[in-house]
């Protein structure tokens, strides 16, 4: 192994921030937006495989889980997202709901390649997915955007369906006030001409043509509407379903709705299509982007994307900012793993660190023994 090759590129929140700012969050998302549709057309699932996730969930010392998503690009390398929700995190602890990091692995060795963020990267691909889903089954003329929860999720939802949609008004509600005061100013720097409105949920469903629902409910206290009239159209990205027992659609809508899950069996585990039996659920993610002409006539019936995250979408978001990292020369480069220049000897740095300590000494020795030497000299010719 060369030495470049025994380092890990460190990609930081700042750096994240870095590319953010050089390359424009609206060019960012058009391009990751773009790069979805492509891996999304192309998935040959004996080239990238997925597993589903796994993980823990506990109710103590705080509401939460803790997933590992990988996924194994044949040939090439293994990604791994270390994800955790814990619902508590804004109020008590400052930190989004959602924290992750995602790695990188060269199959060829199983040596590190890259650890980045992935708080910011998650927001942004889980709302890059949604407009590409939303391209296909959402009514074209949609002018209404529905946002039930206003968290983090929400501006990312809104910001990448408005690079698709000609959104005249969004109508949005939390049952945190403080967070739902706060929305409109939080998109401000999106700079989109739209009316906003603050409405209840009811009223969400009943006018809007494409709904996102990315709250925070607990375990069996949805779902959040029940029998309601809506727009023959109506179009929901279901987000915030990503727990066993924990769904936000009521099943009535699901049953007359075409379901797109994005991973049918992580779906039917802790996404909305556990209230659901497998018949019940339409087409996943790839076959309809994979075959649009064929699924394009439900643009005019109700539909749901079921999103609860695919590791295929955390590949495409970290290739695409370790390519302008690359371009940028951002990143930080260390030797993380422990390799020796011995590769059958785990002691070996030991005998090495007391040859340089010897050659450390003697060196002293001679530096000392020159000193001396000019000091005789110097008190010599005195």
């Amino acid at each position: 192994m060369s030495s470049l090759n025994k380092k890990t590129l460190i990609l930081a929140a700042s750096d994240i921030e870095k590319i953010i700012n050089e390359i424009g969050i609206n060019e960012i998302m058009d391009q990751l937006i773009d790069n979805m549709t492509h891996e999304f057309k192309n998935y040959d699932p004996q080239k990238k495989i997925i597993p589903i996730r796994s993980g823990f969930n506990y109710k103590k010392p705080e509401l939460g889980l803790i997933e590992w998503m990988p996924l194994h690009h044949y040939g090439e390398k293994v990604v791994v997202k270390m994800v955790g929700y814990h619902p508590s995190n804004p109020e008590k602890f400052g930190l989004p709901t959602i924290v992750s990091t995602i790695s990188n692995y060269d199959t060829h060795t199983g040596h590190l390649n890259s650890l980045i963020d992935g708080v910011f990267l998650t927001a942004l691909r889980t709302g890059a997915a949604s407009a590409v889903v939303s391209q296909l089954l959402a009514n074209p003329q949609s002018t209404v955007l529905g946002l039930i929860g206003c968290g983090a999720q929400s501006i990312t939802q809104l910001h990448a369906l408005s690079r698709i949609f000609d959104f005249e008004k969004v109508v949005y509600y939390d049952t945190d006030e403080p967070t739902c005061q706060s929305f409109v100013d939080r998109v401000s720097m999106l700079e989109l001409e739209v009316e906003y409105k603050k409405m209840s949920i009811d009223e969400i469903v009943q006018e809007a043509d494409i709904i996102c629902t990315a709250t925070s409910l607990n375990i069996g206290e949805g779902p959040l509407f029940h029998h309601l009239e809506t727009k023959e159209h109506l179009h929901i990205n279901a987000i915030g379903a990503d727990f066993p027992g924990k769904t936000e659609l009521p099943v009535g809508f699901l049953k007359k709705s075409f379901v797109c899950p994005d991973f049918p069996e992580q779906a039917m585990i802790e996404g909305e299509c556990q209230q659901l039996l497998k018949d019940d659920i339409g087409a996943d993610v790839f076959e309809c982007i994979q075959n649009p002409t064929e699924y394009q006539y439900l643009q005019n019936q109700p539909t749901v994307f079921d999103s609860t995250g695919l590791s295929l979408e955390d590949l495409v978001v970290m290739d695409l900012f370790l390519k302008h990292a690359e371009e940028m020369g951002l990143g930080q480069m260390i030797e993380i793993e422990n390799i020796s220049l011995d590769a059958k000897n785990p002691y070996d740095f030991i005998k090495k660190g007391r040859e340089i300590n010897i050659e450390q000494a003697i060196t002293l020795e001679e530096m000392n023994g020159q000193a001396l030497h000019k000091n005789f000299v110097k008190r010599t010719l005195e």
